[in-house]
């Protein structure tokens, strides 16, 4: 079962923070059927579940049919996590691991994984085996059948506790749907397939994560819902909860932000300077024509002698010179972040490979 909506691609005249080679986008023609996978896994104090992660993987992936790869990076674990990464690395072939240095957070994780991958397609996954690494090839089919650019899972069935975890989680993806324009039932599920060429240009920071299938939206490419697998955690403590509800709210305004006056901020703060500008010049306007129906001695309310008739309209004015600065300030910026050469958000303290990777 697919929900797909469609999501327009926008001609780019310039480099954006979400696409750093300009004229590179997904088409059918691309890419309709990739040769290669690379699966990308963050993991944190995980090691109950890193023995049937890696079993499930290998089971789901060993007779897929085309060249993969399972990146699992170990996000400064501290239990025996990485420990057991490395056996499993031992035990089955096409794993690579890295470890970060400490706990950066699943954001940095993914970024990092994503960063590694070598093939064309990448699906991200939870360590926790609440998503089914069997629903891979699905959503590989669905991508392939139809050319779409990103393939999303949809807990449809969800195992987890309702006031906690899945109300918050309602209530944030009728949120992203509305202010994205990208509509999703379950942007928190993180078992989702990438055509790697709309995801070369997308910088992720804070929990941005699950915002990656709205800035890819601006890249160009259909987007498509499946319904998958999920299954409730049988071993290990969840890293989710309601008070990163909070986060995902900031960064949600930072990714408007970011699809929506990236190319021009002065399009966004230009629109409150004219608001107030205008708002003060009217009222300046009528204080002005007070004085004239004062000058011929006609009735009149006497504008002038009222403080909030004077102080106001320049209070407003004053405003409006502060956003008209402000939107100078971040065209600046923007051009500046432009041409930056982007740092890494995490630290790598060790590589692994299994053979064949």
């Amino acid at each position: 079962m697919a929900f797909a909506c469609s999501i327009p691609q926008k001609a780019l005249s310039k480099q954006t923070p979400l696409e750093l080679r300009a004229g590179l986008r997904h088409t059918a023609r691309m890419t309709t059927s990739p040769a290669s996978l690379s699966v990308v896994i963050p993991v944190y104090n995980e090691e109950p579940n890193v023995a049937a992660l890696a079993q499930k993987l290998h089971a789901a992936l060993a007779g897929i049919g085309r060249a993969y790869e399972i990146i699992l990076v170990d996000d400064g674990s501290r239990d025996g996590t990485w420990e057991h990464l490395k056996s499993a690395c031992a035990a089955y072939p096409h794993f690579r691991l890295i470890r970060f240095r400490r706990n950066f957070g699943q954001t940095a994780a993914m970024s990092a994984g994503i960063d590694a991958a070598r093939h064309d397609v990448i699906v991200t996954l939870d360590a926790d085996l609440q998503n089914d690494p069997a629903d891979i090839p699905r959503l590989l089919a669905e991508m392939e059948t139809n050319d779409y650019a990103v393939v999303s899972g949809w807990r449809k069935d969800r195992k987890d506790p309702f006031l906690n975890r899945r109300l918050p989680s309602m209530i944030a993806n009728g949120l992203i749907s509305n202010i994205t324009g990208v509509k999703l039932h379950d942007y928190g599920c993180t078992l989702k397939a990438y055509r790697r060429d709309v995801l070369q240009g997308v910088r992720l920071y804070g929990e941005m994560h699950r915002f990656i299938p709205a800035l890819c939206s601006w890249v160009g490419g259909d987007i498509a819902e499946v319904v998958v697998t999920h299954h409730p955690r049988l071993a290990g403590k969840s890293k989710y909860g309601i008070g990163r509800t909070f986060r995902v709210i900031l960064d949600l305004f930072t990714v408007k932000f970011l699809l929506r006056f990236t190319g021009g901020p002065m399009q966004l703060f230009g629109k409150f300077a004219f608001f107030f500008g205008g708002l003060g010049a009217l009222m300046l306007g009528v204080v002005l024509f007070d004085q004239v129906i004062d000058l011929v001695g006609a009735d009149h309310l006497n504008l002038i002698k009222r403080p909030f008739w004077v102080i106001t309209p320049f209070m407003l004015l004053a405003f409006s010179m502060q956003f008209l600065s402000m939107g100078l300030l971040a065209e600046v910026q923007i051009r500046t972040y432009h041409e930056s050469q982007a740092k890494p958000i995490y630290s790598i303290r060790e590589t692994f490979d299994s053979s064949g990777a």
